[in-house]
């Protein structure tokens, strides 16, 4: 089954532009420039949505232009418009729980505390939709998330983040054509000599 939504989680504003918690708006824009599509305001939608045509279908990019804890009011105004069902859709967000350079993907599973997954779960009413975990690390202390994830991270883990980043981006045409294994296998294997960070606990 083909991907026909891609949402990038973010906060919208100039303030947050920078913090670990816009990851998913900076894989977005990363695959709109390398796709030269542009990103356009899109009211009954919440947000700033992109498409790109496929020979076979389309596949919409969104980044929701709620804050973080409402972005599934985003997600549903689009999938109920042009019918697109949880399984089609890939939200692709930050997270605690893999160290900076590291980004997995992955169907279904719980929000983990994650306030932008949380409101889609609760706005689709499923949990079975695809994402793709772009790695933050985690503060060490869970009192300490909130803030974490609202500020810049430092130099040498924005470079590990952005080339997470472009490293998933390879897997967007198996992602296009619906082979979502593939991509998987092809995101998840890497040489020994680059191996992935182990995942960090909450």
């Amino acid at each position: 089954m083909p991907i026909k939504l891609i949402v990038g989680l973010g906060n919208p504003g100039s303030e947050y532009t920078k913090t670990r918690h816009n990851a998913g708006f900076w894989w977005i824009d990363e695959l709109c420039a390398n796709e030269k599509i542009s990103l356009k305001p899109e009211k009954k939608f919440h947000g700033h949505a992109a498409r790109l045509s496929l020979s076979d279908h389309d596949i919409w990019f969104l980044q929701p232009m709620t804050f973080m804890n409402v972005s599934g009011r985003a997600v549903q105004a689009i999938a109920t418009f042009y019918k697109i069902t949880p399984p089609e859709v890939l939200v692709v967000h930050d997270e605690l729980d893999l160290l900076p350079g590291t980004v997995k993907m992955k169907q279904g599973g719980g929000h983990g505390g994650h306030n932008g997954l949380r409101d889609i779960v609760a706005q689709l009413r499923t949990q079975d939709f695809w994402r793709l975990r772009i790695g933050i690390g985690h503060p060490g202390e869970r009192d300490a998330v909130i803030g974490y994830v609202l500020q810049a991270p430092r130099a040498e883990e924005r470079d590990a983040i952005e080339q997470s980043i472009t490293r998933s981006l390879q897997i967007f045409p198996q992602i296009a054509k619906g082979d979502l294994q593939a991509a998987m296998l092809k995101l998840h294997t890497r040489p020994k000599a680059e191996a992935d960070p182990k995942e960090v606990k909450k």
